[in-house]
């Protein structure tokens, strides 16, 4: 290969990189919770933490269908339903916080810049990882029609979103409630699972991969790494882990908690007969 054609060559990968929807979508996610790292690390504040990290699945999921070229229906549909998402959980996240002041999350973390660097990072990843499915069909411009795949996932999804919404908000009456106070909730949702919002959560994201899907090809069915991603965080990780420790140390003694933990699920949820 002569030096004109190396260079050549290069310059075609160098476009072929800036030109990839999902190399500027990534960019633009670390940008964003890195700007976001900056001003919370200068005044020590976790309070926008999450506002910041479901703003930033809206705005990617329209800039993906923005510098995909293509608006299909599947493609609106899935962009609608993470934009929907998004506020939801986001303002439900920043409106808890205002009201309780502090994150325990971040107890150790807020006056360690570089801990909290971490954070944010992971928060990038967490943001790409999940989203995937949906900027990787956003940047397809071959459709096919709707088919079985699309309404289960859709089905799929509108169950999740329903789950977890009336379990934040069936916790956030329980704990608004004085006579409620050092008490856990096991009413509701909360009497079938421990973590019901989570589980909604896990059933959104499975459900837009599955109607992702109706457009992939080969290897792009690996992104079903996505919603196992979700779960595994959840279940293992950030989730259920850090707040079936504090539920522990603080009701473990309790005969009725105890019952609770022996009775129901801890997370996929199971009728009661």
């Amino acid at each position: 290969m002569t030096n004109p054609q190396f260079v050549a060559l290069l310059a075609e990968l160098q476009d072929a990189i800036m030109g990839s929807t999902l190399v500027k979508c990534a960019a633009t996610d670390l940008g964003i919770q890195w700007a976001g790292w900056a001003v919370a690390s200068a005044f020590r504040t976790e309070k926008f933490y999450d506002l910041a990290g479901s703003g930033t699945f809206i705005l990617l999921a329209h800039l993906s269908r923005f510098w995909g070229g293509a608006s299909h229906v599947r493609q609106k549909v899935q962009t609608g339903l993470v934009t929907t998402w998004g506020l939801r959980l986001g303002t439900f996240l920043f409106m808890r916080i205002l009201k309780d002041g502090h994150d325990r999350r971040f107890n150790h973390v807020r006056d360690s810049p570089g801990t909290f660097f971490v954070y944010w990072t992971v928060q990038a990843l967490w943001v790409f990882a999940t989203l995937l499915p949906t900027l990787m069909l956003n940047t397809e411009k071959r459709d096919v029609p709707l088919g079985t795949r699309d309404y289960i996932g859709w089905t799929m999804w509108g169950l999740g979103f329903a789950t977890q919404a009336i379990a934040d908000q069936q916790k956030w009456l329980f704990k608004g409630d004085p006579d409620n106070a050092g008490k856990f909730i096991r009413s509701g949702l909360w009497a079938y699972s421990r973590h019901p919002n989570y589980f909604g959560e896990i059933l959104q994201w499975s459900g837009l991969w599955l109607s992702a899907s109706s457009v992939m090809q080969g290897p792009q069915y690996l992104s079903v790494a996505s919603p196992l991603f979700v779960w595994f965080l959840l279940r293992f990780v950030s989730g259920v882990p850090i707040l079936e420790k504090q539920a522990m140390k603080k009701w473990g003694s309790d005969p009725a908690f105890q019952d609770y933990i022996k009775n129901t699920p801890l997370l996929w949820p199971w009728p009661k007969f």
